[in-house]
């Protein structure tokens, strides 16, 4: 069963650290029951600030949520996570520039700074604010977002966001080839033949066997529906540019400019932190660093992996229904 706890950091310094507070979870009887063969919400772009994103549309209440995935995703990450929040806000799951079935603009910016920057426009383009969650490089772009325009931004739910971590760790990458591949001679030459000749599905597989704290909780249709995602991106010739950009945009970012933690300081709306203890790409041991930066509440789940919206969705729509009911309530504002 998953239950709350916080982490246990050892302190760096004499004097102790502040404690980090836990999540309040809402009652499970005032959400709906997950449908194992929910199909991914209809998508249509829609336009807003000059900037034009695929959005899948979970209808619901007249409050607003935004959901942006993560690097290697799309708004189909968050199908489960909306429906089960869709009583409570209508959800707008977006596809990044570049990612999903977002086209990019002429001269896209895919560093962290210009996604976010594209995602501020889209939402002050629609004059309103709403509900903002971000998974891995999500939540690294609406933390920025959040922090540059709080009026915009009801409450921020940080899903394992990419957070800057520094430690070499080889389960951080999902295929031994993808580091064998890199090295001249045979060894090298048969591990880049070898990841050529993956299908998507195989690719697939491998991003889940690295994402999730137990990949045989990956349900076999969401396995297909992703498959079938990467085999439309295949064909546009965007898509392998805006990955391997991000992706270096990303990494970059945490060694030069603003640290994002200091950025995560400057954050003002009612925030709620979730972290799964088996995070291999992010460490875990982050997450009550990222909670107390940002003022928040953390919700950490035991073992679950990178994507808690999609590995344990209706754990995680407890802690997201209990924050924003807190929020409607007027018990929890801003810090």
């Amino acid at each position: 069963m998953i239950t709350l706890s916080s982490l246990a950091v050892r302190p760096l310094v004499s004097r102790p650290r502040p404690a980090t507070a836990t999540a309040r979870l809402a009652d499970p009887a005032t959400l709906p029951s997950l449908d194992p063969e929910a199909r991914p919400w209809p998508g249509r772009e829609i336009t807003a600030g000059g900037v034009t994103l695929h959005v899948r549309e979970a209808p619901g209440a007249d409050v607003e949520a935004v959901y942006v995935h993560g690097l290697s995703g799309s708004g189909t990450n968050w199908t489960d996570l909306s429906g089960l929040l869709a009583p409570r806000a209508t959800g707008l799951a977006v596809d990044l520039p570049g990612f999903g079935f977002t086209r990019p603009p002429a001269a896209p910016d895919y560093t962290p700074s210009g996604h976010a920057d594209a995602l501020l426009r889209w939402l002050a383009g629609r004059g309103r604010p709403v509900h903002l969650l971000g998974n891995s490089l999500g939540g690294a772009i609406v933390l920025v977002v959040a922090a540059r325009r709080p009026e915009l931004v009801r409450s921020l739910t940080l899903v394992s966001p990419a957070m800057p971590d520094f430690r070499p760790d080889p389960r951080r990458v999902s295929d031994p080839r993808l580091i064998l591949s890199a090295l001249p001679g045979p060894a090298g030459r048969r591990a880049r033949e070898g990841l050529a000749a993956m299908t998507n599905r195989d690719r697939i597989d491998s991003v889940v066997r690295l994402c999730f704290g137990d990949p045989s909780l990956a349900p076999e249709h969401r396995l297909a529906e992703a498959a079938a995602e990467l085999d439309a991106r295949s064909h546009q010739p965007w898509a392998y540019e805006a990955f391997d950009r991000t992706a270096k945009a990303m990494l970059r970012s945490w060694w030069r400019g603003e640290s994002l933690w200091a950025v995560a300081a400057r954050v003002k709306v009612p925030t709620l932190v979730v972290w799964g203890d088996r995070d291999r790409l992010v460490a875990p041991r982050l997450a009550a660093r990222t909670t107390r930066a940002v003022g928040g509440r953390l919700l950490m789940l035991p073992g679950v992996g990178h994507v808690s919206q999609i590995e344990a969705p209706e754990a995680v729509a407890a802690g997201v229904a209990g924050l924003w009911d807190e929020v409607a309530s007027g018990k929890m504002a801003g810090n």
